[in-house]
């Protein structure tokens, strides 16, 4: 009898070795197929368009010839975007945030209120587009304007920010707050003093993730109307504008061969500014996280 039970735990363990082993393996293989494909991706981009990559392509601006293009309107049309696009998102979205989760009674309204916000971080990017044409474009009367391109980006990734912001505040102690009660502050003294400094690297890492995907969306700047080929730099939010994925994307479209080694060489650049955006993001989280 002994020896039938040693017998069947012996199975059992090689079983769960086995399974291990197999699990172990299909993981590895899976994490090496992506590997794989980015590295394959990075040396066709940087193999096709590092040759491009000089001083001119950053100083000229859009040419209907390959050899005289530049990224420049692009880079500046990307930078007054994001002007625009951060202080507006992250400002609402954290304003939401703080009201759902500090001041707001739970109760069927809030959480069907939290329930779309958490749908709308979902939604493809395209119908916030046709929400920005309709509303920016058309209603407010706008134009193609970079202050329609600004807010249109803001109703994208508010939803980000407003649940990475929430999360934050979250994770911040209980007793921290309770703490700072008990010494006679307010709320609006706890949550400017205790919680909101607490809660600032989950914050500002969310709300640069959001920032970063902003940064590489097309589809609800071509519905607005952005332009494709800009031969100046925007001088304030009411001027015409595109941005780099949209002039990757007009180079891209191009029967000429050399235009899209120029489109690979934009994507080195657009690689580069959100590995530096993700980069910042990590540094603050490990930097300014607390351990409680």
């Amino acid at each position: 009898m002994e020896l039938i039970n040693k017998e069947k735990v012996s199975q059992r363990i090689s079983s769960r070795i086995f399974t291990n082993t197999v699990m172990k393996w299909l993981f590895f293989l899976a994490t090496s197929f992506g590997l794989l494909v980015l590295a394959v991706l990075i040396y066709r981009i940087f193999n096709d368009g590092f040759k491009f990559l000089d001083i001119e392509f950053f100083t000229n601006f859009a040419s209907r010839k390959p050899e005289n293009a530049g990224i420049k309107s692009a880079i500046f049309g990307t930078i007054w975007l994001m002007a625009i696009t951060g202080p507006v998102s992250i400002i609402l979205g954290v304003g939401c945030a703080i009201y759902l989760e500090l001041y707001a009674k739970k109760n069927k309204f809030t959480r069907f209120i939290q329930m779309n916000i958490s749908n709308l971080a979902g939604v493809p990017s395209i119908v916030f587009g046709l929400l920005g044409l309709t509303v920016f474009v058309r209603m407010m009367e706008m134009g193609r304007s970079l202050l329609a391109g600004g807010l249109t980006m803001s109703l994208l990734i508010l939803p980000i920010i407003v649940v990475s912001t929430q999360e934050a505040l979250r994770a911040v102690p209980k007793e921290l707050q309770e703490a700072s009660y008990g010494m006679g502050a307010t709320k609006w003294q706890t949550i400017r003093r205790v919680i909101l400094p607490a809660a600032i690297p989950g914050i500002l890492t969310g709300s640069i993730l959001a920032l970063s995907r902003a940064v590489g969306e097309t589809a609800p700047l071509i519905m607005i109307g952005a332009l494709t080929f800009v031969a100046f730099v925007p001088e304030n939010i009411w001027s015409g504008f595109t941005v780099m994925p949209i002039q990757i994307y007009n180079w891209t479209s191009r029967p000429q061969v050399a235009f899209h080694d120029v489109a690979a060489a934009g994507i080195i650049v657009l690689l580069v500014m959100l590995l530096i955006m993700n980069s910042i993001a990590i540094i603050i989280r490990n930097k300014f996280s607390k351990r409680y």
